[in-house]
């Protein structure tokens, strides 16, 4: 299948890019954000300040591309990597923070923002995307569906089962593989037979579109397509990103045990956030102090979010039954008195 690029490795783009030059700054914008979180994250992490995290770097563009593609209306549905879309669709940098530190304040994000919760089970959020989406049709409302997942979620059956829902039914979903070569410590040759995960969209009747994941661009604009064509009622769209995770798994992973270093050195080399920074310097739309510039104004947001995430009072523990249900089942109303919490 070809492969949509508007990039090359080294970021001289390769045709005119669709997009005004300042939405190809505000995408980079976003982008270096992103990645900034992630580096900082990490550090957290080490730290102590912030729990176990999966880190995205190497995916950034996979994730920001295909969720700057989306209005404010539309909703975004994620797996636990997806800082990267959290953060560009709107999701408070404190909010995200207090979420990694599993912190109950932390775990309901602001009604304004279309996001559903980060999904930890593999695969699950599929079914429940496309029903959101099925609801858009049934309303009579106009917003579209992005669902996030792993090449590894796509041998799961709730995959298969939301594939086949929205074809039948139409619905309007952008179901977005970040195709990162691993699914934890398995390569991908040992999760399909066949070369690329968007030629199952055939077995649907669907559009299947595999585009170069680390190209912003490319994604930006294959997942505007993608949507434009859902929201005139044409249905949904399999959108295959071939990106890496140059990163660990998790920060309690060590890809050294089963991935040769060099394949993640290799693909540094085109890793999206240098590349789209180059492609704007092709463009004459960049310099180093602009990005400097950048640099200083993320720092000194991030630098606010902490802060007011530090200032949240600690949690209580009878706060953990909280939110599990409207009104607390005999099982969790036990578990509630016995953690102290009020009558």
């Amino acid at each position: 299948m070809e492969i949509i690029r508007f990039l090359d490795d080294n970021g001289k783009p390769l045709k005119d890019p669709p997009f005004e030059a300042e939405e190809l700054i505000e995408g980079y914008k976003a982008l270096r954000r992103a990645r900034f979180f992630d580096e900082k994250a990490l550090i957290l992490q080490r730290q102590g300040k912030l729990g176990v995290f999966p880190p995205i770097r190497g995916q950034e563009a996979a994730q920001v591309g295909a969720t700057l593609a989306l209005r404010p209306t539309d909703w975004a549905v994620p797996s636990y990597r997806e800082s990267g879309v959290a953060l560009t669709h709107g999701l408070p940098l404190t909010h995200l923070i207090l979420y990694w530190r599993a912190h109950p304040a932390g775990w309901r994000f602001p009604d304004e923002v279309r996001l559903l919760p980060f999904y930890i089970p593999i695969a699950t959020q599929i079914p429940q995307a496309v029903g959101l989406a099925h609801a858009a049709q049934y309303h009579g409302e106009d917003w579209v569906v992005a669902v996030f997942i792993g090449d590894g979620g796509t041998s799961e059956g709730d995959f298969h089962e939301g594939l086949n829902f929205a074809s039948v039914f139409n619905a309007p979903v952008l179901f977005v593989v970040q195709n990162n070569g691993w699914a934890i410590s398995v390569p991908t040759s040992r999760q399909m037979k066949v070369p690329h995960v968007a030629l199952r969209a055939q077995g649907y009747g669907i559009p299947g579109v595999v585009v170069d994941g680390n190209d912003l661009i490319a994604v930006w604009h294959t997942a505007r397509e993608a949507a434009h064509r859902a929201r005139n009622g044409e249905g949904p769209t399999l959108i295959e990103a071939m990106t890496y995770r140059i990163a660990p798994h998790t920060t309690s992973d060590d890809p050294k045990r089963y991935r040769d270093e060099k394949e993640a050195e290799a693909w540094l080399r085109k890793e999206p956030v240098k590349r789209m920074q180059n492609a704007l310097k092709h463009l004459g739309l960049w310099d180093e102090e602009r990005e400097r510039a950048l640099l200083e104004e993320l720092e000194a947001e991030f630098q606010a979010a902490l802060e007011e995430a530090d200032r949240t009072p600690e949690p209580e523990p009878w706060e953990i039954v909280e939110h599990v249900y409207a009104e607390r089942t005999p099982d969790l109303d036990r578990a509630w008195k016995a953690l102290g919490g009020p009558a």
